[in-house]
């Protein structure tokens, strides 16, 4: 297919995704879902899953194997940009006078789901279909548990501030705890990554890599950054094309030395300066981005996403128990972790239920894990229903913790109000 036959079939495939996506967004946000949700299913019903299976000549009329990557890269310039707005608030977040919790609650949120993600593969080893040829079993062990351990902190961020839970102590705990439970799990992700070639070259390339671009962006990229946001006589569209520059720079740089795009985004939003100005070029950045570019990423894994795999009892015995697991070592951990360190009980399991859900993160990383030939439809499908399950039981959850709380309350000052009455 030539470039001038691409583009008419790449254009009809973004209206497609953009009004499915809508439509679902709508849908579930009558069920009080946020529209990361929407989007995740939307991706996956445009899918072989459904689409392909259900009209497979116009699924691939729409998504013919040449657009898959065009639709890859065009999801990226979304992924770039959301992280990038992700990186800015890890800033606002990391450090709310939380520290030593935050820390516990992120620490148990990735070593006991990375664990029990671990335990699981290497038990399913031999039983399930889910490894790929020349994979070592434990680089796909170490991937799943790192997938388990990932928060979806952006979801996390955005469920907050529309309920209007930012100065709460679960909330400021939670952004604290998933913005460090984030970085960490990125790092973990990097080292499978590197380790999975094999090879001493690959991993000295991207270590060295990164540490040299950590070390030139927040050395010389945060003045450059400073300069760019504060300096006088600049116009907004100036400043803007300024940061996009560096943005993809980064991105170029860590794509380069397989550290992946995202990592470059995540790490130049942390080192954006905080004030108005870089309040209003980090919004820009996300304007359109994340109403084009975004869907075009959950097309894309949806377009991976084959449940037909179910078919196999054994695969869907390992996505069914992956979900269990999920839970448990990640809401679990965190509920713990943060009873241990003297929170709450209501504070404490909202906590969990906030940070055990993994959405877009997740579904990033296994994208990654995918191009880095490590992930096959089996584990990919598995790992997309715990995407899936987790993402979406959030925001009911916490709604039924908030009724029950309140009825609690109501309960007892009904008590007091009788015990006044007899008393008087």
């Amino acid at each position: 297919m030539t470039p001038s036959e691409l583009a008419p079939v790449f254009f009809l495939a973004v209206v497609v995704i953009l009004l499915t996506c809508r439509l679902v967004v709508f849908v579930v946000g009558r069920f009080g879902q946020p529209p990361v949700v929407g989007e995740m299913i939307a991706g996956v019903l445009l899918g072989p899953s459904l689409f392909g299976l259900v009209a497979p000549g116009a699924s691939a009329e729409v998504f013919p194997p040449e657009l898959k990557p065009v639709l890859y890269v065009a999801g990226q310039i979304g992924l770039v940009a959301l992280m990038f707005a992700t990186g800015y608030e890890f800033r606002a977040h990391a450090g709310r006078g939380l520290a030593g919790t935050a820390v516990a609650v992120s620490a148990a949120g990735v070593v006991i789901p990375l664990v029990l993600g671990m335990g699981l593969t290497l038990a399913a080893y031999g039983h399930v279909g889910i490894f790929v040829d020349g994979v070592s079993v434990w680089v796909t062990a170490a991937f799943v548990g790192v997938a388990l351990a990932i928060t979806a902190f952006p979801m996390l961020a955005r469920i907050i501030t529309e309920r209007g839970l930012s100065g709460t102590r679960f909330g400021s705990l939670a952004l604290a705890s998933g913005a460090t439970d984030d970085a960490l799990a990125w790092i973990m992700l990097a080292g499978v990554l590197g380790g999975a070639s094999g090879e001493v070259r690959p991993v000295v390339k991207t270590i060295g890599g990164s540490l040299l671009f950590v070390v030139v962006l927040f050395l010389l990229g945060r003045l450059l950054l400073r300069w760019i946001v504060e300096r006088p006589g600049l116009g907004d569209d100036t400043r803007l094309l300024l940061v996009l520059v560096v943005l993809f720079c980064a991105a170029w740089f860590t794509d380069t030395i397989d550290l992946y795009a995202v990592f470059g985004a995540f790490c130049v939003g942390m080192a954006m300066p905080r004030g108005e100005n870089s309040e209003r070029l980090v919004r820009s950045t996300q304007s359109v981005t994340q109403v084009v570019f975004v869907p075009m990423f959950f097309t894309y894994s949806g377009l991976n996403t084959k449940f037909d795999v179910f078919a196999d009892p054994s695969v869907l015995v390992f996505g069914g128990t992956a979900v269990i697991v999920a839970v448990v070592g990640k809401f679990g951990g965190c509920w713990a972790a943060a009873r241990l360190r003297g929170e709450p009980r209501p504070v404490a399991v909202r906590v969990g239920v906030l940070m055990n859900a993994r959405g877009l993160m997740q579904l990033i990383a296994l994208n990654i894990g995918l191009a880095a030939g490590i992930v096959g439809d089996e584990l990919f499908a598995a790992l997309v229903l715990v995407a899936l399950i987790t993402t979406i039981m959030t925001v009911p959850l916490l709604s039924l913790f908030d009724r029950r709380e309140a009825g609690a309350r109501s309960h007892a000052r009904t008590g007091r109000e009788e015990e006044v009455v007899s008393s008087g």
